[in-house]
């Protein structure tokens, strides 16, 4: 037989598909973590410049769209967390920009029935904002003016208390809405516009104090972000640290979705708010967005395993996946993943569809609400679901050191009441 092109291309056709090389799956992870940083990186430099509108010309109007900003800023990085746990850089610089829950009276006033200092937080109710000078672990600190520098290297996990979370989108949060008053009832914070307004119209005291927080907190997540945006450059170390080993790499890649779709999100996050009955455990809860954050935490452990992720303009970075490495191996279990992805990001949608449609993410937690209770254990059955698989898939991979975090809440859950 004479040999042609059309041959060779006959005979590609009816060759089975190899699996992409793991070289080539590393390289788009690592792109999908680039473009998902710098669509968050956009995103709060919208943000920012909402603040400064807020700030300049406060308003119902300008603070309505402060908070339209912050919502919109938080599905693009929420889709980057599944970066977190096998990815150390990552791992490192999290806690700068998305630490929570917070005790809020480090940063400002709060209501009477607040708790404040306790054995476990002396500074729960420092209220920065209000105090020129404070006293921390022993030492007189000078705030009398407040900076991106006085809030990350003094006020942020103050004398080494993790809930003084003093800077990131959950600071920003609780500066644009204020205290959620409503507890298991419908309703986020109300903070009036007028807590930024100058003169004799300012509520709240310290008006000015307040808009120069909120202005430095936004100006530290923008150069967080741009941190880690140039970690996973061509040149940066988040990339080259994954490029290093190959089997390393796709050790981080499983770790970051089994350890988020496990010990974080379904335990931590939905878990342990559900059994507490606690809106307090909400990862948004000064602005009920918490559904939404849920949703993008799902999505971008699907984006890791499907090797896609859509970018905020519309355009899609996708390559070779994990789900191809599967499928070479074990086309089933392949059907078997992405069968599971789908059915949990569905239920994640269910909470999604029925918060935007006014029942509450905070109604859902309430003692005794079974239709709550049903779309959230939705939410952890699913996720605990494709975390089993996952495991599956770190065997059949033979991938070592794949360590999944987990939670008391799924794990011991008798813990969580002692």
């Amino acid at each position: 037989m004479k040999f042609t092109t059309s041959t060779a291309v006959a005979l590609l056709l009816a060759s089975p598909a190899l699996a992409a090389p793991k070289a080539d799956v590393l390289t788009n992870y690592a792109d999908i973590a680039l473009a998902g940083y710098e669509d968050s990186l956009t995103t709060a430099q919208a943000l920012e410049a909402a603040v400064d509108a807020l700030i300049a010309d406060p308003s119902e109007a300008t603070l309505a769209a402060a908070r339209d900003a912050w919502r919109g800023s938080r599905p693009s990085y929420q889709q980057t967390e599944v970066f977190r746990f096998g990815n150390p850089i990552v791992d490192e610089w999290e806690g700068k920009v998305n630490a929570w829950p917070l005790d809020e009276g480090l940063m400002d006033y709060v209501s009477e029935d607040y708790e404040g200092p306790t054995d476990e937080n002396e500074y729960a109710a420092l209220n920065i904002i209000a105090n020129p000078s404070v006293t921390i672990a022993g030492q007189q600190i000078d705030a009398s003016e407040i900076t991106a520098e006085l809030i990350a290297d003094t006020l942020n996990e103050a004398d080494g208390v993790e809930s003084n979370v003093a800077r990131g989108y959950h600071a920003i949060e609780f500066l644009l809405w204020g205290q959620d008053l409503n507890g298991t009832g419908p309703g986020a914070g109300e903070r009036p516009f007028t807590d930024y307004a100058q003169g004799d119209d300012c509520t709240g005291g310290n008006c000015d104090r307040r808009a120069d927080y909120l202005k430095a907190a936004t100006a530290l997540l923008v150069a967080d972000l741009h941190e880690m945006v140039d970690a996973w450059g061509s040149d940066g170390a988040a990339r080259a640290a994954l490029m290093e080993d190959e089997d390393a790499g796709i050790t981080a890649m499983l770790t970051g979705m089994g350890s988020l779709s496990y010990g974080e999100q379904a335990g931590e996050r939905m878990r342990l708010g559900l059994m507490l009955n606690d809106p307090e455990e909400e990862h948004d809860c000064f602005s009920d967005n918490t559904h939404i954050s849920h949703f993008y935490d799902g999505q971008g452990i699907q984006n890791v395993y499907l090797g896609s992720y859509t970018r905020i303009d519309g355009s899609t970075v996708e390559g070779p996946s994990l789900s191809e490495l599967v499928a070479e191996i074990d086309p089933e279990l392949d059907t078997e993943m992405k069968a599971k992805l789908d059915t949990t990001m569905a239920a994640l949608g269910d909470i999604v569809e029925a918060a935007e449609g006014g029942f509450a993410y905070d109604q859902m937690l309430a003692l005794g609400n079974e239709k709550g209770e049903a779309l959230i254990m939705g939410g952890v059955d699913g996720l605990i679901d494709q975390t089993r698989t996952i495991e599956r898939i770190v065997a059949e991979l033979n991938v070592s050191d794949v360590a999944i975090e987990g939670s008391d809440s799924l794990d011991n859950p008798n813990a969580i009441f002692q």
